[in-house]
Formats: structure tokens, C-alpha cells, sequence
């Protein structure tokens, strides 16, 4: 299938557009028409090659709200004009261990990546959501709720199962005590869930100027990071702390924030990590941890549970030709929303 996108070329250069084939429909394939996709700082990072591993050309987007075209024959869950998403990963070996117990994002052979990942097939590159079209195979397609707003609910793809899947790992529910470093698009939705969850939630930052959003957001408080005082006096408060910075930065005072066995888990950062302290790791008993993403039926859970307690992302939407200027603005930080793409801005 002929379709165009938003590519990039190589690390220097900005995104335009990109006319390429999607793969031939398999049996077991759904072909998707792409109504929107969150923009992700994942995105920006691979186009700047910044992880040292993108292959180019390459579209990005791993948050992809849309519509079933064609179904091969061999499909059984999804019918033509369903409402479908796709998020950060498209295929596995579906045999491991891991993908038997639902983490096909630890898949021993490797998962494949929405985009600049390799088809297991094929061999060829996989390309992402900034464009017209999909085709994903069966199992990596999930189903939108009924009363989600598909416009608004992209982000939930990446942003949302980031931040629910260590939530329910570290078995946060009523009564937890939880904080959340990081008040972008990430860590917006980590309080969202987590009030959602019954925790008692405090909101961590370097200023107090986005207090009435996260309380707005279901935090309880926020803790302003470079007050030492506030600091101290909250030494021992939280079970769980979701640490969602995206950029390399010095963890450890934060340690001292958890209680005995706590765990601040680190969903953020990629990559070399800053010189650390295990003083307060040591005599709390403490975890520094870290996540990625979460399996496909746990993805499906997290967008279950947002159409059942009502949470959307806070989102920004824009054209695809204002692509540049959106990365432009995740570089500058501070964003307390998720871009999303509205694909009926592209054209053919």
C-alpha cells in the first residue's frame, strides 16, 4: 500500500514529507486508516539519532488512534471500521517466556519497535504513526473503549501504559503513598492514574507555579524539590516515587523521600545515568528501579481503565507540517500537555 508520512532523513535535518509502501496485507494483518498520533519525546530522540540507534529514513509516532480499512483472512478480533490503536511496539516472537506471560516488550528474541524496528518477516524498517496508514499485525492491535475521545486519547499509548505499568507492578491501590517526579506529559498522567488508583498522590517539582494543575490533575500536594526544608520534612513519606525526567539529572535526594522498601522508579531517562549515593539506599532498604513501557494486554487494560474512570491526557492538537516546531518545544521542556497530530491535516 502506497501512503505518505513525515520522515526523517538523518539527525541534522527537520521532518518532511515522505511518500513509502506499507507491507502487503499478511493473514494475520489489520490495516489501519490513522485518525491521530501523540507526539512522544521518544520521537524526538530517535529522529535526533540522540540513543545512537535509529535507522533512517524514519517516521516516528508510537501513539496511534485510528480506523480498520481491510483485515487478512486470518484475523478475528477486529472487523473492518473499528475503532483501533497501536502503540509502542508491533511484533514479538510471541513464544518466549515473556511474551507467554504478557511482557512482549522483554521479549527474549527483541520486540520490534512501531518504528525503526526491523520486520521479523521482511527484514525491512518499521515506520511509525506520522502518517496515513498502518498495517500491524493482530495481536498488537488494540481495541479503543466506547467513550474514549479518539481524538484526545493517543498519548494513552505511550504516556499512559509508561506510567500505569509500574504503578501496577509495585501494587499501588488505596492507601499508597505515591510521588511523581516530572510534570510533563508523562507525569501528568502518573497522578491522574494514581489518584484513580485511591493513592495519596504529591506532586515533585522544582517550582510551585503548576500547583492548582496538579491538584486539578488529583495530587494531593506538591513538593517543591529545591526547598531543602520541604525536602527533609517529607524524608520517609512514599511507598512508590515515578520519576519521569526525561534528560540525565542526579536522582539521588530523592531517595530519601521513601519509606522503608520504597522504590523510586526511573521511566524517563535512556541512557548513562548520573553518579548515585547507596547511603540512602542502604539504610532504607530502598529500590531504584526502572520500566519500559508495558505488554499489550496490560496497554489494553490502561486504556479499559481510562474510559472507566474518565482520565484523558491534557493534549495540544496540531497539523502535521507543525511537526518541527512541536519538537522544537519538547526541546525547550516545560510541556505540560502531549501534542497529538490531527492526520487529516496531511496530504496525499
Amino acid at each position: 500500500m502506497k501512503t505518505v508520512g513525515y520522515a526523517a532523513h538523518d539527525s541534522e535535518k527537520p521532518l518532511e514529507p515522505y511518500h513509502f509502501e506499507r507491507r502487503a496485507l499478511r493473514d494475520e494483518d489489520v490495516s489501519i486508516e490513522i485518525l491521530y498520533c501523540g507526539v512522544c519525546h521518544s520521537d524526538l530522540h530517535t529522529a535526533e539519532n540522540d540513543w545512537g540507534w535509529t535507522q533512517y529514513p524514519v517516521v516516528p509516532g508510537h501513539e496511534i488512534v485510528g480506523r480498520v480499512l481491510e483485515v487478512g483472512s486470518g484475523v478475528t478480533k477486529y472487523k473492518v471500521g473499528d475503532n483501533v490503536a497501536v502503540g509502542c511496539m508491533v511484533d514479538s516472537c510471541l513464544s518466549c517466556d515473556q511474551c507467554h506471560n504478557g511482557e512482549e516488550q522483554f521479549c527474549r528474541e527483541g520486540m520490534v519497535g512501531t518504528y525503526s524496528g526491523q520486520d521479523r518477516i521482511s527484514g525491512e524498517l518499521t515506520q511509525g504513526g506520522y502518517s496515513k496508514h498502518i498495517v500491524v499485525r493482530e495481536e498488537f492491535v488494540l481495541s479503543v473503549p466506547e467513550g474514549l475521545d479518539l481524538a484526545k486519547c493517543a498519548p494513552i499509548l505511550c504516556a499512559g501504559i509508561t506510567t500505569y505499568s509500574p504503578l501496577r507492578t509495585w501494587n499501588v491501590g488505596p492507601g499508597s503513598r505515591v510521588g511523581v517526579i516530572g510534570l510533563g506529559g508523562l507525569g501528568h498522567m502518573a497522578i491522574k492514574i494514581a489518584a484513580a488508583m485511591g493513592a495519596h498522590v504529591t506532586a515533585i517539582s522544582r517550582s510551585d507555579k503548576k500547583k492548582q494543575q496538579v491538584l486539578s490533575y488529583g495530587a494531593k500536594d506538591l513538593l517543591v524539590s529545591s526547598d531543602e526544608a520541604a525536602m527533609q520534612a517529607h524524608a520517609n513519606q512514599f511507598d512508590v516515587i515515578i520519576n519521569t525526567i526525561p534528560v540525565k539529572h542526579d536522582f539521588t535526594p530523592y531517595i530519601p523521600l521513601l519509606d522503608i522498601d520504597g522504590t523510586q522508579v526511573l521511566v524517563g531517562q535512556v541512557g548513562e545515568l548520573a553518579e548515585s549515593n547507596s547511603v540512602p539506599l542502604l539504610m532504607g532498604r530502598r529500590r531504584v528501579a526502572g520500566s519500559l513501557i508495558g505488554g499489550i494486554a496490560q496497554t489494553q487494560e490502561i486504556l479499559d481503565f481510562c474510559a472507566l474512570h474518565n482520565i484523558l491526557p491534557e493534549v495540544e492538537m496540531i497539523k502535521m507540517d507543525q511537526i518541527n516546531d512541536a519538537f522544537d518545544k519538547l526541546k525547550q521542556g516545560d510541556m505540560a500537555s502531549r501534542f497529538v497530530i490531527d492526520m487529516s491535516s496531511l496530504e496525499v
